[in-house]
C-alpha cells in the first residue's frame, strides 16, 4: 500500500437509493427506466442509419444520436456498460438528479438532432428518449391532488366571489 493510499482511503461505493421525496412509485421510476432503455435503442439504431449518407448533417445528428443512446444506457441502465469503469459513477450521480432536472436533459438532449437535421430517421429516432424526458417531467409535476381538498377549494372560491359580489352591489344601491 502506498503512502496515497493511506491518506486517501477507497470510499466503498454507496447503493444508488433514489430519493424518497421525489414522490415517484415503484412501477413509475421502472416505467421512466425501460423507456429510457428503449429510448436509447431507437437513437442508436436511427443514429446508425442517419450515419449512411453523405449529407454532413445527417452525419453529424446520427453521431450525436448515438451519443444520446450512450449516455442514456449510462444513466438508466448502468448493467448493459459494465466494462465501462465510471459507469456505475455515472448512474448514482444520474439517480440523484431532481426529475424535472433529468427531463430537461433528456428533451435538450433529444431536440438537439432534430434541430439540426429535420428528418424522419431523427425525428421517429428521437421520439422516445424525448418521450422519456416527457415521463421525468410529469413526474417532477407531483401527484394530483384529491377531490375533496379540490371541493374545498373550490367552495371557498365561490364563497369569496359572492361576498365581492354582494359588496360591490351594496355599493351600487347606496
Amino acid at each position: 500500500m502506498s503512502s496515497q493510499d493511506e491518506q486517501f482511503p477507497a470510499a466503498a461505493p454507496e447503493p444508488a437509493a433514489p430519493s424518497a421525496d421525489d414522490g415517484m412509485t415503484w412501477w413509475y421510476r421502472w416505467l421512466c427506466r425501460i423507456a429510457g432503455v428503449l429510448g436509447g435503442l431507437s437513437c442508436a439504431f436511427a443514429g446508425l442509419w442517419n450515419c449512411v449518407t453523405i449529407n454532413p448533417l445527417n452525419i453529424a445528428a446520427g453521431v450525436w444520436m448515438m451519443l444520446n443512446a450512450f449516455v442514456l444506457f449510462l444513466c438508466e441502465a448502468p448493467f448493459c456498460c459494465q466494462f465501462i469503469e465510471f459507469a456505475n459513477a455515472v448512474s448514482t450521480r444520474a439517480d440523484k438528479l431532481r426529475p424535472w432536472q433529468k427531463a430537461a436533459f433528456y428533451c435538450g438532449m433529444a431536440a438537439f438532432p432534430v434541430m439540426l437535421s429535420l428528418t424522419l430517421t431523427t425525428l421517429f429516432g428521437n421520439a422516445i428518449a424525448f418521450a422519456t424526458g416527457v415521463l421525468y417531467g410529469l413526474s417532477a409535476l407531483g401527484k394530483k391532488g384529491d377531490a375533496i381538498s379540490y371541493a374545498r377549494i373550490h367552495q371557498q372560491q365561490k364563497q369569496m366571489d359572492e361576498e365581492k359580489l354582494t359588496g360591490a352591489l351594496e355599493g351600487q344601491a347606496l
